[in-house]
Order: structure tokens, then sequence, then C-alpha cells
């Protein structure tokens, strides 16, 4: 009863305690980029004096009160599927870098793609079941994260 009862308690605790898997290429969620910014549909390099820690990993903003505004919520402007291409996520449950001038609110949420040789996923994600894409993308996460 007691090795039944460890099995349980280490395999709820690891899945608890198991954090969400960030892109952060080049140090920073959004490649530096200021998460806040976005929800004005602008997309502006963040700066060193206003970062912080969030989750596990750093995030920059553009301003003093950008960086405040996450600090109030930040589970709002974190990007979906850890700052990964939404697209590649949907498509392919592939991490797949961005480019952080490509992006969109949507529902929301903030959703980062890849953008780069021509291949502009964005457009492709825009020109498909958006909805649907978001479904499988959501599904797709999850079994990443835990499997």
């Amino acid at each position: 009863m007691k090795s039944i009862f460890l099995i349980w308690l280490f395999a709820t605790t690891s899945i608890f305690f198991q954090t969400l898997d960030y892109n952060t290429k080049g140090g920073f969620v959004a490649k530096g980029y200021d998460v806040v910014a976005y929800f004005n549909n602008d997309a502006k390099e963040g700066l060193k004096q206003f970062s912080t820690t969030y989750d596990g990993v750093k995030f920059k903003f553009s301003s003093q009160e950008n960086l405040d505004t996450f600090l109030g919520d930040p589970t709002k402007y974190v990007p979906q599927y850890g700052g990964y291409c939404a697209y590649a996520i949907a498509v392919s449950s592939k991490k797949v870098d961005i480019n952080p001038k490509t992006f969109e609110i949507r529902d929301g949420k903030l959703y980062l793609f890849y953008n780069s040789w021509g291949n502009n996923t964005l457009k492709k994600w825009l020109k498909k079941n958006v909805k649907g894409l978001q479904k499988q993308a959501d599904l797709n996460w999850e079994a990443m994260k835990f499997g």
C-alpha cells in the first residue's frame, strides 16, 4: 500500500511541477520582443532595463509601463505554445522558431509565427480554418508538454 501511494505521489507531483517549455532563443521569450506591445498591434523590441523573469524564463519590455502591465497579469501576455510557431504546432507538432514581427492576437491570446525564406506561416494560418488550427494546436501542445 505504501509503495502504491509513493508511485501515485511521484506521478502527480511530476506532472504538477512540470513547467511549460518556452522558446527562449536569444535568452528571452519572443526573441526579446515586448509581449504587451503586441496587444497594441505593435511588434516592438524590449530593452534590458525593462526585463523580468516569469515562470523561470526572461521577458523584455519596451517601457516600464508595459513591464508593469505584464506583472499585473502575466498569463494574459505569455504567447501561446511557449512562443513557438503556432502553425507548426498545429500541423506537425513541431517546435519551430518564430519571426517576432509575425504575430496575431486572436481571442485575447498572442500567437507567433515563422516567417523566413518566403514561408510566412501566418498567411497559411489565416488561409485555413483558424479555429480548427487553434483546436489542433491546443491538442498537440498538450500532448507535447506531457507526452
